[in-house]
C-alpha cells in the first residue's frame, strides 16, 4: 500500500519547508526594524513633550503579541485575494450543490480521522479522560457512524476534545510568540505552526492510512467543506478585518489550551469587544 509520507515528497516539502524558512526570517527581520523605528519615534516624542491621546480602538494596529503588523496585513491581502478569487468561489458552489445531511456526513467523516490525533495529543499532556473520549468516539463513530458519516459519539454524550500538538506546547508551558499569518495557512504563531508540522509529519494520523492520490483529493475536498463552513460565520465580521480574524484566532487558541477555562483575557489592554468565533 503506497501511503502519503515525507518519502514521495521529500524535494517538495524541503523546498516548501525552505520558503517558509526563509519568509519567516523576512519577517523577523522587518518586525525587529519596525519595533526598533517605533521605539525611536517614541522617545522623540517623549523627549520633545508630546504624548498619545487619543485610546486605542478596536481597530487599532497596537498589539503587543503582533509587532510584524506590517508584515502579516501584506499577508493577509494576498490570502484575502487567494480565497476571493479561487477558494470562496469553489466553497460557494460547494454548499450550494451539496445537499446539508450530505455536507454533515463529510465533515463528520474528516472530523473522526483526527481523532487519533486528539488521542495522541491528550496523552502527551496526561490528560487520560479526553484520550479516553477520542477512542471512544473514533471507535462508535468508525463502528455504528459507518466509517464516521454519522456523529453517534456526540448523541451519546461524548462530544470531540480537540487536542493538537500546538496545545500539546501550550499546555507544557511554551509561549505562543508572536501573532504570525501564514501564507495560504493563515493566522497561526510560532509555536501553532512547529505544533502542526508535528502533526503533520511525525505523530501517528489515519490519514496514513489513504492511499496516494486519493490522500491529496481528501486534503483538498477537507479544504473546501471547511471554508464553505465558515461561509456563513463571516456576516460576524466588523470593522478591520484582519484585526477581527486575529482576535478571534487568538481567543480561540487562548480557549483551546486552558480547555475552555479562560485564565486571562488576551485583549484586556485592547479589542475587548471583539466576538470569540469557534470556527476560527
Amino acid at each position: 500500500m503506497i501511503q502519503f509520507s515525507l518519502r514521495p515528497c521529500s524535494r517538495l516539502v524541503l523546498s516548501c519547508g525552505a520558503l517558509i524558512t526563509l519568509t519567516l526570517m523576512l519577517l523577523f527581520a522587518s518586525g525587529q526594524a519596525q519595533a526598533q523605528e517605533s521605539t525611536q519615534t517614541a522617545d522623540q516624542r517623549a523627549s520633545a513633550g508630546f504624548t498619545e491621546s487619543a485610546p486605542l480602538t478596536t481597530n487599532s494596529s497596537k498589539h503587543k503579541r503582533d509587532p510584524y503588523e506590517n508584515w502579516n496585513r501584506k499577508v493577509f491581502a494576498f490570502n484575502e485575494s487567494l480565497d476571493r478569487w479561487l477558494l470562496k468561489p469553489i466553497a460557494q458552489t460547494y454548499r450550494a450543490i451539496m445537499p446539508e445531511f450530505a455536507d454533515r456526513g463529510v465533515t463528520n467523516v474528516f472530523s473522526n480521522l483526527g481523532e487519533l490525533g486528539n488521542f495522541t495529543n491528550s496523552v502527551l499532556q496526561l490528560k487520560l479522560e479526553s484520550a479516553v473520549v477520542a477512542a471512544g468516539r473514533f471507535t462508535f463513530n468508525t463502528v455504528f457512524g459507518l466509517a464516521g458519516v454519522f456523529d453517534v459519539a456526540t448523541a451519546w454524550d461524548l462530544p470531540e476534545r480537540p487536542e493538537d500538538f500546538g496545545q500539546t506546547l501550550g499546555h507544557w508551558g511554551a509561549g505562543a510568540g508572536s501573532y504570525l499569518m501564514l501564507p495560504v495557512l493563515g493566522p497561526s504563531n510560532p509555536r501553532d505552526f512547529a505544533g502542526f508540522g508535528v502533526d503533520s509529519f511525525l505523530l501517528p494520523s489515519s490519514w496514513d492510512e489513504i492511499e496516494s492520490p486519493y490522500n491529496g483529493y481528501a486534503r483538498g475536498l477537507q479544504l473546501v467543506d471547511v471554508r464553505s463552513d465558515l461561509i456563513p460565520a463571516e456576516k460576524l465580521i466588523s470593522g478591520d478585518r484582519y484585526v477581527f480574524v486575529r482576535n478571534a484566532f487568538m481567543q480561540r487558541r487562548e480557549f483551546l489550551i486552558n480547555d475552555g477555562k479562560v485564565q486571562r483575557d488576551p485583549f484586556a489592554a485592547d479589542d475587548s469587544d471583539d466576538l470569540m468565533l469557534d470556527d476560527f
